[in-house]
């Protein structure tokens, strides 16, 4: 299956996404904030990358702007429980984020938005 980097500042989010993307196969692996995400990806690109978009040091828009400029096959999932998130999601989407998700999400979203941008 593909590798998956999981990038959030909120332990509970990562360790659900984790769980569940491992159930399916995949191998994942996890940063608390994007400067950690980047400096992990540099290291060994992950064939996927989900994002939230806002945390300390180092946003997901931040990561999202340096992957695709860096790495131009990076495949981006961006996602926020932010208020005003989907003006946020739009950005992300302009910015390059394959795909985009509202926080709290089913878990059966999660599990086809990856399915969908891995294939696409």
């Amino acid at each position: 299956m593909a590798s998956i980097l999981i990038v959030d500042d909120e332990e509970p989010v990562r360790t659900l996404l984790r769980r569940v993307l491992e159930k399916d196969g995949h191998t994942v692996s996890e940063a608390a904030n994007g400067a950690i995400a980047l400096a992990l990806y540099r290291q060994n690109p992950a064939d996927l990358v989900i994002t939230d978009i806002l945390m300390p040091e180092r946003d997901g828009m931040a990561v999202l702007l340096d992957l695709t400029k860096e790495f131009l096959d990076a495949k981006v999932i961006a996602m926020t429980g932010a208020s005003g998130d989907q003006h946020l999601l739009r950005v992300a989407k302009l910015f390059g984020a394959r795909a985009v998700i509202k926080k709290p999400f089913a878990v059966e979203e999660i599990r086809r938005l990856v399915r969908f941008t891995l294939d696409h």
